[in-house]
């Protein structure tokens, strides 16, 4: 047992001083076995409390002084020995009460806070901005209003199913991505930290028993696009038109490329000479290097493209920069809406009935291929830059098939010209 010292009155232990040198002292303040008032060499005081805990001396902190007063120090220093006596060792409490709170505060997190300290760590995945703005967006117009400002703690399977119910049988390809975006937040709340348990917005073995399969209720999305039997005047029609978007929507036609593909692509892609365009894996929607051969049209209307100094762009805009997303949306809408005003049906989708928009062409090249010739159907596949055949396949796979893909093309092109002598009017672009 400690020795008991003389119980000290609050007047003299506000007198202790430290009697100089180096290191602590610490004085016996009494009315509790073991309690000290330690004091620095800088003038700095704390309470502690010297005592056996089992088997092993403990030196119980309890506050500094004065914020912790003589009294409440003895009475702090009572109820830890009454601790001790049961059984409890009031450091490892303290330590176990810390982390809990510790451990409480990071699970504190809210959904819309986890979004946000969770996207910085997978910018490394984006191609581009433009992926990063559209995967916070779904979240944002679909997950934001339902589990925006709950905690993800709390976050559970019902909550995430009235996110996705809404929209999963008329959006399905939309609310499929919605899914896994949620579920690799939660992941990664989880792994930081914020959550425990099972990850609500799991698929396998969680939502596939309460929702229909995605490729059961809904299949890929499909543009609407110009029907084969009027794909060569509609292709007349788009070169009678003026200006730089009418030229993109026109090589993007002859190349079947994505839009976005043709609104961002440089001079410096493309070898004129070679009559090869080369798009790089960061622009590609698949990550992957995308040799485009180009015919003798494609050629001759880029050799007629007004180069601009200041730009690296094959079709920048009027004021500069990169066409807008709409600009070649905005010529098929105007080439249908002429069309209707001349009397005629306009330029429709053959299943849908819907106005043709710039990505349904890539269809209307598959069809194509499809239906009028004897092409390998992997050859359109590579044209179109989309996965062809199975991991192991494509490790085997060295070419891209790219010379054989130049004939398909020159093909492609002598259909939508009607005629394989067919020239290029290239004097119709203006900036």
């Amino acid at each position: 047992m400690p020795k008991v010292a003389r119980e000290m009155s609050a007047v003299e232990v506000k007198r202790l001083r430290h009697p100089g040198g180096s290191g602590n002292t610490v004085f016996p303040v009494g009315g509790v076995p073991g309690l000290m008032l330690q004091v620095t060499p800088g003038g700095g005081r704390t309470w502690l409390l010297r005592t056996m805990v089992g088997e092993r001396r403990r030196e119980i902190g309890l506050g500094g002084y004065p914020e912790v007063s003589l009294s409440d120090a003895r009475t702090k220093a009572r109820e830890a020995r009454l601790m001790i006596r049961a059984g409890v060792d009031p450091v490892e409490q303290r330590k176990a009460a810390r982390s809990a709170l510790t451990a409480a505060q990071r699970r504190g997190l809210t959904f819309s806070a986890a979004v946000d300290r969770y996207l910085p760590s997978k910018e490394g995945e984006f191609r581009n901005p433009k992926h990063r703005a559209q995967w916070r967006s779904t979240l944002d117009t679909y997950a934001k209003p339902v589990l925006g400002d709950m905690l993800v703690q709390d976050i559970e399977v019902a909550h995430v199913l009235s996110v996705l119910e809404p929209i999963w049988l008329t959006k399905t390809e939309t609310a499929t991505r919605l899914r896994g975006r949620i579920e690799a937040v939660l992941a990664w709340a989880t792994v930081a930290g914020h959550r425990k348990g099972e990850n609500p917005a799991r698929w396998k073995h969680n939502l596939s028993a309460l929702l229909p399969k995605p490729d059961k209720v809904a299949k890929a999305e499909s543009y609407p696009a110009v029907s084969l039997k009027d794909a060569p005047a509609w292709f007349a029609t788009l070169r009678a038109r003026d200006g730089m978007s009418a030229r993109a929507l026109e090589f993007a036609a002859m190349t079947a490329v994505r839009s976005g593909e043709v609104r961002g692509a440089l001079w410096s892609e493309v070898d004129l000479d070679e009559a090869m365009w080369t798009i790089p894996a960061e622009r590609m929607k698949a990550g992957r290097e995308h040799r485009v051969p180009l015919t003798r049209e494609a050629v001759a209307l880029l050799r007629a493209l007004p180069r601009q100094e200041s730009s690296p762009l094959v079709f920048p805009a009027p004021r500069g920069g990169a066409l807008s997303d709409m600009s070649l949306s905005a010529v098929m809408r105007r080439m249908h809406a002429d069309a209707v005003k001349a009397g005629e049906s306009g330029w429709l989708d053959s299943r849908t009935g819907q106005p043709a928009v710039p990505h349904g062409l890539r269809s209307t090249f598959r069809d194509w291929v499809a239906e009028r010739t004897t092409y390998p159907s992997d050859m359109a596949e590579i044209s179109l830059a989309h996965t062809v055949g199975s991991e192991v396949e494509r490790a085997y796979r060295r070419s891209d098939m790219v010379e054989k893909r130049r004939c398909m093309m020159r093909d492609w092109s002598d259909f939508l010209a009607a005629s394989r002598h067919s020239n290029v009017n290239v004097a119709r672009i203006s900036a």
